[in-house]
């Protein structure tokens, strides 16, 4: 059986990566329906999906945003594999090749996800993505799946609904959590597939404790709780975004104790002892310092 890929990229005033985005879908040798949907950019973004031709095609509209755009993608689309990649990341190439192929030796899987790397404006490499082989407990605790290396079926969407629209920052996040959850047949394949481009006005590092307290809600209503490490995270978060620096060890440390206890009380409505003892060895060790 031949399968059919396709590609969705969401944008919005990216005008800066997007080429590179195009052509590194393009550039595959894979015959692949893509499609871009923008939402409205004021940038030099809708001259250059012009210069693409029939080659791919593509709105510019305002949106709800990025997962409105990803979820019009979807419904516009009809591949049996899905890729979704955003408009300042690249696939590595082959990435498209090495998915069709193992989809098409694995026809029991749903989704399937390989390493990547995060790449700085210019796509030179800053680290290793830390991806991890497939355990849904740990998903809880730490999203190890780089989503431009993701690529699912179309009965991923059809059996579990498309993206939440509701979020802003780990939309991703929550479908891995989603689909798992639901019984699908996840693996990981030790190949990099995509380079996650990181920079100062990224949403992740651009709005870091808002980008935990969207993560810590969304986990609250998928698992029931938060997960200590997620309430930890968004003190650091928040006090990383607020200049405190770690080396005010006593300071800091009583800071992310105060501010992870406040964390467990608003999203778990009770502090647990592990996060006490936890804070209280923070605390201990930064006055023997």
């Amino acid at each position: 059986m031949n399968l059919s890929l396709c590609v969705v990229t969401p944008s919005y005033n990216q005008g800066i990566f997007i080429e590179r985005t195009l052509q590194s879908v393009l550039n595959q040798g894979v015959a692949v329906e893509y499609v871009v949907f923008d939402g409205g950019s004021q940038d030099q973004t809708v001259e250059i999906l012009k210069k693409y031709g029939d080659r791919l095609r593509w709105v510019s509209e305002k949106d709800r945003g990025q997962a409105h755009a990803i979820n019009k993608g979807l419904a516009a689309t009809h591949g049996d594999v899905i890729g979704w990649l955003n408009s300042d990341d690249v696939y590595f190439p082959g990435a498209l090749q090495t998915a069709l192929d193992y989809f098409e030796a694995h026809p029991e899987v749903d989704m399937l996800y390989g390493d990547a790397d995060h790449i700085d404006e210019n796509d030179a490499l800053i680290e290793t993505y830390p991806t991890a082989e497939w355990n849904l407990e740990a998903l809880r605790d730490t999203c190890f799946i780089s989503q431009p290396a993701a690529f699912f079926r179309r009965r991923v969407v059809e059996r579990f609904g498309p993206l939440n629209e509701s979020l802003h920052f780990c939309l991703d996040y929550e479908y891995w959590l989603r689909i798992g959850q639901g019984g699908a047949v996840v693996r990981h394949i030790p190949v990099k597939l995509a380079g996650s481009r990181l920079y100062k006005e990224t949403k992740t590092l651009g709005f870091r404790a808002r980008f935990h307290a969207e993560i810590n809600s969304m986990l609250l209503a998928r698992l029931g709780r938060v997960p200590e490490r997620w309430l930890f995270n968004y003190a650091h978060a928040f006090l990383e975004e607020r200049g405190l620096p770690r080396s005010a060890r006593l300071r800091f440390a009583t800071s992310v104790s105060a501010i992870s206890v406040w964390a467990a009380f608003k999203w778990n409505r009770r502090v647990s002892k592990s996060m006490l003892v936890t804070c209280r060895r923070w605390i201990t060790a930064s006055l023997r310092k």
